[in-house]
């Protein structure tokens, strides 16, 4: 099967477990930057690590220090291997260009819709610079 993300942020070849989220996530607070663990005591994830994976968001919930943490997942080597939003969230994906622009390896992020990501979960994805996602 392979389904087509909109490209939020480009990026190259990627390949990775999907960790998909059954609730939205609110970065600032719900994921420590420090280790890539979901923090928040409500979340359903609670205690998974979004490092490494190709993390599936079906809604963030907002604070403009999401960027900020975002920033810093990259940093200390803890971010996803790639993003999958239902719909662009603006101040997150900042993270991923200041990231760029300091010259750091940015993982992609891509539009797909909320009704695909849920089957995703658990399967190993690769993610072509184009935005092709072949579930393996």
């Amino acid at each position: 099967m392979v389904l087509k993300g909109e490209i939020l942020i480009p990026g190259g070849n990627v390949k990775g477990e999907c960790l998909a989220l059954s609730a939205a996530i609110s970065f600032w607070g719900g994921v420590d930057p420090r280790t890539g663990m979901i923090i928040d005591a409500r979340h359903p994830e609670r205690d998974r690590n979004i490092a490494g994976t190709v993390l599936a968001l079906p809604g963030t919930i907002g604070s403009s220090s999401a960027s900020a943490v975002l920033l810093e997942l990259v940093h200390a080597g803890n971010a996803p291997a790639a993003i999958l939003m239902d719909a662009p969230d603006a101040i997150l994906l900042l993270g991923l260009v200041v990231a760029r622009e300091m010259g750091w390896p940015t993982p992609p992020a891509l539009r797909l819709p909320a009704s695909q990501q849920a089957a995703l979960a658990g399967k190993t994805l690769l993610i072509s610079s184009d935005g092709n996602i072949a579930v393996q």
